[in-house]
């Protein structure tokens, strides 16, 4: 009677902790025609960006210079926010309109406009919150700043220390905002000819899901209940699941 009584207690406890997992994947994606490798990419300012402006040997030209004693960063709030308008303001040039401008081009322009001024002006420009998003089952999920255009796949999941135990590697999926449009792709890590889509090529602003596997929520149940019931008890339960 007491484990009849123990068992129904512990489906009422199943029935009421049941969670869904919003990562896994049950129907992969496979179009990559958006992220095929593109050797002439460059990465296009955008509204929110942060932008550093250097200018080699004038301090009252600069924000957040690399070339002085305090670098360019976050924490000292040495940058300028790409405004709803895609404008910044740079010291001595005024409003200037920097959305969908490549690093090359808008240093080119930033050096022309100070030749009014200077005779050689080295300018350096950076964009401080260049970054990919890794979710889902690694061992540190996290967001990391690139300083790259180009970085691939197993790089930005060695930096969050690699897969966990329960990772669906044949289910990793790469999410990419174009413009008004989102692009999903699907990686299958466990095929060994498919070598040059597991290490896919990813852009700043990708956004990598390692989804779990299906027994996740199963193992999480199990772990459940051993603690509470006997062996044989637990056994019955157990093949009860299925």
């Amino acid at each position: 009677m007491k484990l009849i009584i123990k068992i129904f207690l512990l489906s009422i406890l199943f029935a009421s902790c049941k969670t869904y997992n919003l990562l896994e994947t049950k129907e992969p994606v496979e179009d990559r025609s958006n992220f095929l490798y593109d050797e002439n990419y460059q990465y296009r300012i955008k509204k929110d960006d942060k932008i550093s402006i250097s200018v080699w040997g004038e301090d009252n030209l600069s924000v957040g210079s690399t070339y002085g004693i305090y670098n360019s960063n976050e924490v000292y709030g040495k940058w300028l926010l790409v405004d709803a308008d895609g404008n910044i303001e740079i010291p001595k040039i005024g409003t200037t309109n920097v959305v969908n401008k490549t690093i090359p081009e808008l240093k080119e322009e930033i050096k022309t406009d100070l030749k009014k001024w200077l005779v050689n002006p080295i300018v350096d420009v950076k964009v401080l919150n260049k970054q990919i998003t890794v979710l889902g089952e690694v061992r540190s999920p996290n967001i990391i700043i690139v300083d790259k255009d180009q970085n691939t796949l197993l790089e930005m999941i060695s930096k969050t220390g690699g897969f966990d135990f329960y990772a669906n590697l044949k289910a990793i999926k790469v999410v990419r905002q174009e413009g008004e449009n989102v692009r999903v792709t699907n990686i299958d890590m466990t095929k060994p000819e498919d070598i040059l889509n597991r290490n896919l090529l990813l852009h700043p602003g990708d956004i990598i899901i390692v989804p779990s596997k299906k027994n996740k929520e199963f193992d999480k149940r199990v772990s459940i209940i051993i603690p509470f019931t006997t062996t044989i008890s637990a056994a019955a339960i157990i093949m009860g699941l299925f």
